[in-house]
């Protein structure tokens, strides 16, 4: 009853995964399964999805029939290789009947931290919304270029927690429910979750979802840690749900009601 809306599309699990990182194709497929994620983001540079048929595909492990692939542009560094990369990913998983048209942005601007280029990332979502695309946009936790990119016409913007393949958490709360207060699109944590209490603390903010690659694939057992998110992700929109009691300084009022005790 409370389904997560992407594009006009209802989805019933807030964990968005990715696929990179796993021993092999069995333990992404397992990982997955356990994680109950829909969505599931594919770093076409990088994932053989029918570019090389003399290679397996990671789609005979994840059929589109079942999941949502979302291809996006991890490794471009410049607007004018995500634009491209993700017209190819539409070639790729387009068929007759339905043109593949929900993707990923992001655009790099340091190899060494993976940090949002944001003027070039406004550049590609400028050009790939003109064109047809739904666009998820990876980005810094700018309240400012988040509101531009939703303007633009993104269809969901995912800030970065802290820096991708870090595992540091959520290190900008403030900024984030900022950002969640002005949107009227779904606002998606992406990058920077390290473990399932990350991932509740994102949900208890407000976020509409979490995007998680590293976080499952490197732990020491990944099918259960995509299990432990699964459920992390579950709690936390919950208790947003539920609302949280006021913080106080000074606790004076006991949990249990001290009228009419026995005795008295």
């Amino acid at each position: 009853n409370d389904p997560l809306v992407i594009a006009g599309t209802a989805y019933n699990s807030r964990l968005l995964v990715g696929t990179g990182k796993y021993k092999d194709f069995a333990e992404t497929r397992a990982a997955i399964d356990a994680s109950g994620a829909q969505i599931v983001t594919v770093a076409i540079r990088r994932t053989n999805i029918g570019q090389d048929p003399s290679q397996p595909s990671l789609l005979d492990v994840l059929p589109p029939e079942k999941f949502t692939i979302l291809p996006n542009t991890a490794g471009c560094y410049s607007a004018d290789d995500a634009v491209r990369t993700l017209r190819l990913a539409r070639e790729l998983l387009s068929t007759e009947t339905r043109r593949h048209d929900l993707v990923k942005l992001e655009v790099l601007g340091d190899p060494s931290n993976l940090f949002p280029n944001m003027p070039e990332t406004l550049k590609a979502a400028e050009t790939l919304v003109k064109d047809g695309f739904q666009v998820m946009v990876y980005c810094a936790d700018d309240p400012i270029q988040a509101k531009m990119l939703e303007d633009i016409g993104c269809v969901a913007i995912m800030p970065l927690a802290s820096l991708i393949g870090s595992g540091m958490g959520i290190l900008n709360p403030w900024n984030l429910r900022l950002i969640i207060d002005n949107a009227k699109v779904p606002v998606l944590v992406d990058a920077g979750v390290g473990t399932a209490s990350d991932a509740a603390i994102a949900m208890e903010l407000g976020c509409d979802g979490v995007l998680m690659n590293t976080a499952i694939a490197a732990a020491g057992q990944p099918v259960l840690m995509a299990s432990a998110m699964k459920k992390a992700v579950e709690a936390g929109r919950e208790a947003f749900l539920a609302g949280r009691m006021p913080r106080k300084f000074y606790s004076a009022d006991p949990s249990s009601p001290t009228q009419g005790l026995i005795g008295s």
